[in-house]
């Protein structure tokens, strides 16, 4: 007597189906900590990685409603998974960038193919941290800086937006970093 291979299953209107008894089984599933879209997975981030991500929205918040920074700030706060990021260098981020728009701007501008008015809200504030990062946290190596700031423009910004950003900081680097990408291009 020889074993089925398949087994009936019920469907409605008294028709069967049939269906393989022996399931072959599914590969595993690979963990590279990374989703589907190839940005970190949130049990992967550093404090600072959080840190600018909330930064980044508050920035929009300021850039597109105009809200002032201490309004921002205490509902930033208050978000979940906010405790897990580098509240230092959010503050920094969030103050410095407000503070010194127009110094930011002064540098970002003459860099820029267009108008400012038509960049996106998006990568105007990524632009504004990876140039305040730039110059303020020298403790950041400036291709972490432009990595971080391209994989924000990649998770939040538009289909192309992150390419825009890297290209904007690449030319922005020699000036704010001079020494650091010079050591860096003769290595």
């Amino acid at each position: 007597m020889h074993k089925p291979l398949f087994q009936k299953t019920f469907i409605t209107n008294r028709r069967f189906m049939a269906e393989p008894l022996n399931k072959p089984k599914r590969p595993p599933q690979i963990r590279t900590g990374l989703t589907d879209t190839g940005v970190k997975k949130a049990a992967d981030k550093s404090a600072r990685t959080r840190a600018r991500e909330f930064a980044l929205q508050a920035l929009y918040q300021h850039l597109v409603g105009r809200n002032d920074a201490d309004s921002i700030d205490a509902f930033t706060r208050d978000l979940v998974g906010f405790h897990k990021a580098d509240s230092a260098h959010y503050d920094a981020l969030l103050h410095g960038c407000i503070e010194g728009a127009s110094a930011l701007d002064a540098v970002i501008t003459p860099l820029l193919d267009r108008p400012m008015a038509e960049i996106s809200p998006v990568e105007h504030a990524v632009l504004w941290m990876g140039a305040y990062e730039f110059r303020q946290c020298l403790d950041v190596p400036y291709r972490v800086v432009i990595n971080e700031c391209i994989e924000l423009a990649k998770a939040f910004g538009g289909t192309d937006g992150h390419k825009y950003v890297n290209g904007v900081l690449h030319k922005m680097a020699p000036s704010l970093r001079a020494a650091e990408v010079a050591a860096d291009q003769t290595k």
